[in-house]
């Protein structure tokens, strides 16, 4: 008799979770909203760059209560997404219409779409939007490094700083340069409109910034404009620290030692 209750026992405590698991999905499955949607991923296939193209993604409340779409939103500010309706009837269908802007892109893009809703199975749906956007030949530009250290400057000497600029397009690349009173070399010749770069080619350019007057840590920058459309406007960071010959010289004779051993 102890056995058979036992075994009993044992039975119940195995099989009451499970039926009360199966219950609950039971009447997830049956009440309230569902949403569904004919498909969760679109590809526009190839566009020009600057091309803008939509997409309706249709849905429909597969549930027996009405479907309230929460909220809309969008991985980046190049697509956009609205609801044909924000309350969906049982049985009924709605829309969510995409569209992308494709400025300012290039080769393979994938954005996403979140449909926050009150199904209780799927808060959030996730819509994927693709496209491959095909740029036209351009000049391409591209520094080596965008912030030079010039390290220690003697007070009443000049600012020297060196960049290169890479151009990885397929047309030439034209470079004109902007700062109050800099001027700008190009093996060892002074450039005085603007510097033409070969496509797929890159140029050193030297700059001298007349002495500052003050001590300490100095920032300038140049500004770089170029005819790529892309990135019309570049800016170079020089930095340094400028000191006076008697803290040099204080310098020098704390780590003389030091430098000597060298």
């Amino acid at each position: 008799m102890r056995t058979e209750l036992f075994k009993l026992r044992s039975l119940t405590i195995l099989v009451l979770p499970l039926f009360l698991a199966f219950s609950c999905n039971l009447l997830l499955s049956q009440d309230g909203p569902q949403i569904k949607f004919q498909e969760s991923s679109w590809d526009f296939g190839k566009m020009k760059e600057g091309q803008v193209k939509t997409h309706e993604f249709v849905f429909e409340n597969i549930g027996d209560a009405p479907l309230v779409i929460k909220r809309v939103r969008t991985s980046c500010g190049c697509a956009a997404a609205l609801v044909s309706e924000q309350t969906v009837e049982p049985g009924k269908k709605g829309e969510i219409k995409v569209t992308f802007n494709s400025r300012g892109y290039e080769g393979s893009v994938s954005k996403y779409v979140y449909v926050e809703s009150n199904d209780r199975s799927h808060a959030v749906t996730q819509l994927v939007i693709s496209a491959t956007i095909e740029v036209p030949p351009r000049p391409r530009i591209d520094l080596e490094t965008y912030n030079f250290d010039s390290g220690l400057i003697l007070e009443g000497e000049p600012i020297l700083a060196q960049s290169v600029i890479i151009n990885r397009g397929e047309e030439e690349l034209r470079v004109s340069f902007s700062h109050r009173d800099a001027t700008y070399f190009h093996n060892n010749k002074e450039i005085l409109s603007e510097l033409r770069i070969a496509a797929g080619k890159e140029a050193e350019v030297e700059i001298k910034i007349p002495p500052r007057s003050r001590q300490g840590l100095i920032r300038e920058y140049i500004l770089l404009k170029s005819n790529d459309t892309r990135r019309p406007n570049l800016s170079l960071y020089i930095s340094g620290y400028i000191l006076s010959k008697k803290q040099l010289k204080e310098l020098f004779e704390k780590y003389k030692a030091i430098i000597g051993s060298e």
